[in-house]
């Protein structure tokens, strides 16, 4: 019988849990075996739990060094001659890139999916350059290479990393929305005015500018309540430091929740989602608080802007601007709670139509059936040409 694995491999098992879940439940329920390879974190039990296999891959996520990322491809081709799949998808950086090379060597087919474009981009250095040119030799035999939003897809496409015929375009990562509800917002009698940022405490989140803003805002009405949740990356070399975190707490700027796997409850409590990141894929908390209704503040950036309609579904401000971010917080704080409820309910609408998740898992199984297909046919005739 052919091999009908699939391998999906991300830098860290925390994403694919949180991102991936409904594509392998999909595709284990369309009658793949799938494998999950990434470093191994406390979310591998929860994959296996799923039903998948799972493969340690240490990984230096956040590093350059030619060493270390040639033994991760070294890595990449022992697993992947070892399980010989259907198809290879991709996801972040190390893994598009020595994934998707270790995949082309062996023949496999390989679906990538370019989620943001990350720090490398946002900071133009020599590594924007390095990390542009693997890009170019990694997606070069792609079979089809997934954007979460088009000012990534055509960045790509210009500087010529990507072949357009393969490149498409995904709603993000998708959302549930069977899981994520419209939640009533708690009457705001006897209770802070709530604005939650939703992130990894990251300076590229815009972190530092919601707190600066936060500053702002309190100036003029204290009785407002900045939240944020999420979790630090202390290997991450852009990270906000949990001591720094915690002064910002001690000085009444913010309240900081940590991290959580389920942020349903504190959305529910929140009267408004901010997230001032400088760039994104299309981010997955501005989906989650669309989903339940909520009204959101986003910076005018690549992927913030494919969610959030100026005035309709939430606020665009300007991107590292605390002054610009802290003036559109005290407007929607300043707006009446049927304008806010307008506005959540506008993004529940936009959700349902553009980001379903099914969207994104039937471009996959429609991807990997072709590649299925073709498989076939190719050993049904030996002269087929591969494609």
């Amino acid at each position: 019988m052919m091999n009908q694995t699939v391998v999906i491999s991300v830098n860290t098992a925390w994403n694919v849990y949180n991102f991936r879940a409904g594509l392998i439940k999909s595709l284990i329920g369309n009658g793949y075996e799938v494998v999950v390879v990434a470093p191994e974190d406390d979310y591998a039990s929860r994959l296996t739990a799923l039903g998948c296999r799972f493969i340690h891959m240490p990984m230096d996520n956040n590093g350059t060094h030619p060493g270390r990322d040639f033994a991760l491809l070294m890595r990449y081709l022992r697993v992947l001659r070892d399980i010989r799949p259907l198809a290879f998808l991709g996801y972040t950086i190390k893994p598009n890139v020595y994934g998707s090379i270790a995949a082309h060597v062996l023949g496999i087919p390989v679906i990538n999916n370019i989620a943001g474009l990350g720090t490398a981009f946002i900071n133009k250095s020599l590594v924007t350059h390095v990390v542009k040119e693997l890009y170019r030799f990694s997606l070069r035999r792609s079979r089809k290479v997934f954007f979460q939003n088009a000012d990534d897809q055509r960045l790509f496409m210009e500087a010529g990393l990507v072949r357009h015929h393969v490149a498409d375009l995904l709603p993000g990562s998708g959302i549930d929305l069977t899981h994520y509800l419209p939640e009533p917002v708690p009457p705001l009698e006897n209770r802070p005015f709530r604005f939650l940022l939703v992130a990894r405490m990251l300076k590229a989140k815009g972190v530092e500018e919601y707190v600066a803003a936060a500053s702002i805002a309190r100036q003029q009405f204290p009785n407002i309540e900045f939240q944020m949740l999420g979790f630090v990356d202390k290997a991450n070399p852009d990270a906000i430091s949990l001591e720094r975190i915690q002064l910002w707490e001690k000085n009444g700027l913010v309240r900081y929740f940590g991290k959580t796997d389920d942020v349903r409850p504190y959305m529910a409590q929140a009267d408004c989602i901010v997230l001032p990141s400088y760039r994104e894929g299309v981010p997955h908390s501005l989906l989650e608080a669309a989903a339940m209704a909520r009204p959101i503040i986003a910076t005018n950036v690549a992927g913030c802007r494919d969610i959030v309609e100026h005035e309709l579904n939430g606020l665009l401000c300007d991107v590292k601007d605390p002054q610009d971010l802290a003036a559109k917080m005290l407007q929607m704080y300043q707006s009446s709670a049927m304008e806010r409820y307008a506005m959540g309910m506008a993004g529940r609408r936009k959700v349902i139509s553009e980001f379903d998740e099914r969207i994104v898992i039937l471009k996959y199984l429609d991807m990997i059936g072709a590649i299925s297909a073709a498989r076939v046919k190719g050993r049904e005739n030996p002269k087929a040409v591969s494609t």
